[in-house]
């Protein structure tokens, strides 16, 4: 794994570990949901707030759990680093590891469900729930826009994250998808 990904990986750790206590654990993924719920403005109760967690516990079920080597309950940055780097060996499976949770994180950005996420969806998703400071979000967001056309399709967000999880090149404009990556 070369230093890039290291680095990018661990930006993205931050990010998932929102208690901020050096694990990511059931409770981070659940206070995710919880965000994800307040920035759609759902309540509690509501239909939305049931498909939100639902999907963000498959998150924690398929994706994080499965990276907990030492069955304690929670992943630390060294057993999600070694998850990352057995699960993305080759970028043609990320159909099968990564597309699902992509189009998961696509229609949790993409808060008014048009198929788009504007500039605003993704300032508000990426500053409320990842943390992204909002100068850091514009700049990344109109990297990303690859078309100009002021929007991201879902072709485009999977092009980012494919970027972020598999990329090397150190000028990727998806390498700060989850934040600015000190280098």
């Amino acid at each position: 794994m070369t230093r890039l990904r290291n680095l990018k990986y661990g930006q993205w750790f931050r990010g998932a570990d929102v208690d901020g206590d050096g694990f990511i654990t059931q409770r981070d993924v659940r206070m995710m949901s919880e965000r994800y719920i307040a920035v759609r403005g759902a309540a509690p109760d509501s239909e939305t707030a049931r498909l939100l967690t639902e999907r963000m516990d498959a998150f924690w079920t398929h994706v994080i759990a499965p990276m907990d080597r030492d069955g304690d309950g929670k992943v630390d940055l060294r057993e999600m680093t070694e998850g990352f780097r057995q699960a993305l060996t080759d970028r043609a499976l990320y159909p099968a590891q990564i597309e699902p949770v992509t189009n998961c994180f696509f229609d949790l950005a993409d808060l008014n469900g048009d198929g788009w996420i504007d500039q605003a969806e993704f300032q508000q998703m990426f500053d409320s729930v990842g943390g992204v400071p909002g100068e850091d979000c514009a700049a990344v967001f109109a990297a990303l826009d690859r078309d100009g056309s002021g929007v991201l399709d879902r072709a485009e967000f999977h092009q980012a994250v494919t970027e972020f999880f598999y990329g090397d090149d150190p000028d990727a404009p998806a390498n700060h998808l989850f934040g600015r990556v000190a280098g």
